[in-house]
């Protein structure tokens, strides 16, 4: 499985003072050298931690993949066309929220996301589209074009009992797996941590877990390449095991 480091945090911590420190740009090349495979980062239309300065940046200087998280809208997708990253994730957003709370409402917007896609894919722009775990949206996401689907783990993260985190967990597999046999490549993404992401590298149709705030935490008492590197490895060992299990007949 491989790591997508998100950087937004480090830009939020930026922009608590409104200074230059800490540069995420940065943290991105510390990222690399620690083994992410992907860099993502996420272009809010308030501009709340990530800018177009550091988007550009990003794409001139690093060495493995930019993943641009983005709302639909036409402002970014403009502003993607022309940076031309190697693949874009639609997400919801809504001016007061913390972080992304939810999956796209790809019923509802179906039309703008098919368009949206369609444009991406003159420019020869993968899309992923951030989902729920559920069979009807994964359908559509094939139906409409996608290259891939995120499937959003937050409420698997939030689980307060081991009973409703099996139960969550269970939604994301038959997600992985429906997506898989679609041709869908597969990414899962929020509120992962090194705890509960043991369970999602066991899933073997996700391709990359999408992590950054557990990992701007932990860097606070490790620094930021030691804690990339504790997740790649942690990675590496459960993708490792878990190839290496013989199947029973």
């Amino acid at each position: 499985m491989r790591l997508g480091v998100n950087i937004d945090h480090v830009a939020t911590i930026r922009e608590a003072r409104g200074g230059l420190e800490p540069d995420p740009v940065t943290a991105a090349h510390i990222a690399e050298l620690a083994g992410a495979e992907t860099i993502v980062c996420h272009l809010r239309e308030d501009r709340r931690h990530i800018n177009d300065r550091d988007v550009r940046l990003l794409r001139e200087t690093i060495k493995t993949r930019l993943d641009l998280e983005m709302a639909a809208t036409e402002e970014i997708i403009s502003i993607a066309l022309d940076i031309i990253p190697d693949f874009v994730t639609l997400v919801p957003e809504r001016r007061k929220e913390l972080t992304t709370e939810s999956g796209l409402d790809i019923i509802g917007n179906r039309k703008t996301l098919q368009t949206t896609i369609n444009r991406f894919h003159k420019k020869e722009i993968a899309v992923s589209l951030f989902l729920d775990p559920v069979e009807e949206y994964i359908r559509l996401a094939h139906e409409i074009g996608a290259d891939y689907i995120e499937i959003h783990t937050g409420e698997y993260a939030n689980a307060r009992t081991f009973d409703e985190a099996d139960e969550h967990l269970e939604k994301i597999r038959n997600a992985a797996e429906l997506a898989g046999s679609l041709g869908l490549g597969v990414n899962a993404g929020h509120g992962l941590n090194y705890n509960n992401i043991k369970p999602i590298i066991e899933i073997p149709e996700i391709e990359e877990a999408s992590i950054g705030h557990a990992i701007v935490s932990r860097a606070v008492f490790t620094g930021f390449e030691r804690a990339v590197r504790d997740m790649v490895d942690l990675l590496q060992r459960y993708t490792v095991r878990n190839e290496n299990v013989v199947p029973e007949d």
